[in-house]
């Protein structure tokens, strides 16, 4: 009987080893995102959704533009110690997808969040802030323009144009340096996203960009929502003409009774645009045919 009690308990013994090594073995890996650098004080953290920018200023700490995904707040974190000990103190939204306000729960209540008003209107009915989450939703918004640290060398300037992505989209500048952050206002060169569930517009947006090219001066460098390398300022200028001759060529088929297939297979762009991506073609070709038929 108790050599049968002792090989009962080697069985055990050897079943939970492995399952404790199968445990191991099948556990998730930390998320791990890249850092950049785009001045001595201003860093671009790639990986787990939108760009996030990290900006350490001499008097308050770090303002940190967007926080990506949920659960990738360990991972900027991470980042933002490896090139300064101060603490994170303010976080801009650039809009409301979770790929860019999704961690902002993981810091702490006390930091300030900033957005523009119809960025929070929308982020009210998003999953990542119900219940006791809302206490991260924006403590302040704005409607055309708001400055952070006014009167401060390092003042941050927040602007909103109209209609784009969504219709609550912010371009952050950083005048000092030269630098903005456009969020996916200007994700990449490409065929944008248009979230029309929250205001998003193919109609307005050429006209929203020109009006930030026009508006803004000064930015040589920009961090754009997704694209992992920083561009120019002529790129984001020249996207907003990629956007105007999308919507013109658009226009010209819907006056020539074409319906959204057609249209599709029959755009033509000027030769300057043939490097750009088209993946989303179809969805802004029909966006933009239902938005012009509802007026």
């Amino acid at each position: 009987m108790q050599m049968r009690r002792m090989m009962l308990l080697g069985v055990l013994l050897v079943a939970g080893a492995v399952g404790i090594s199968a445990g191991h073995g099948t556990q998730s890996q930390p998320n791990v995102a890249e850092i950049e650098k785009v001045r001595d004080n201003l860093f671009m953290i790639k990986g787990g959704g939108g760009n996030t920018a990290a900006f350490i200023t001499a008097r308050r700490g770090v303002i940190l533009v967007d926080t990506k995904n949920p659960g990738w707040g360990p991972a900027i974190m991470d980042k933002v110690r490896s090139v300064t000990d101060q603490p994170v103190w303010c976080i801009i939204n650039t809009h409301t997808h979770a790929d860019h306000v999704g961690s902002n729960d993981f810091f702490p209540a006390s930091v300030e969040v900033v957005a523009h008003e119809n960025a929070k209107a929308s982020m009210l009915k998003m999953k990542e802030f119900e219940g006791e989450k809302a206490q991260f939703l924006p403590d302040q918004t704005y409607t055309s323009k708001m400055t952070v640290l006014p009167g401060d060398a390092d003042r941050v300037e927040l602007y909103h144009f109209g209609a784009g992505h969504t219709n609550g989209d912010t371009i952050v500048v950083f005048p000092a340096l030269r630098v903005a952050h456009t969020g996916d206002l200007f994700a990449r060169p490409a065929t944008p996203g248009i979230d029309v569930s929250n205001g998003g517009s193919g109609v307005a947006y050429p006209e929203t960009i020109r009006r930030a090219t026009v508006a803004i001066q000064g930015v040589d460098t920009v961090i754009p929502g997704h694209t992992p390398t920083t561009t120019t300022w002529s790129a984001f200028v020249e996207f907003g003409e990629f956007n105007a001759a999308f919507l013109s060529a658009v226009q010209e088929a819907i006056n020539a009774g074409k319906t959204v297939d057609e249209a599709v297979s029959g755009l033509k762009l000027p030769e300057k645009f043939k490097e750009y991506g088209m993946q989303g073609a179809k969805d802004n070709v029909t966006n933009i045919y239902n938005e012009l038929k509802a007026k």
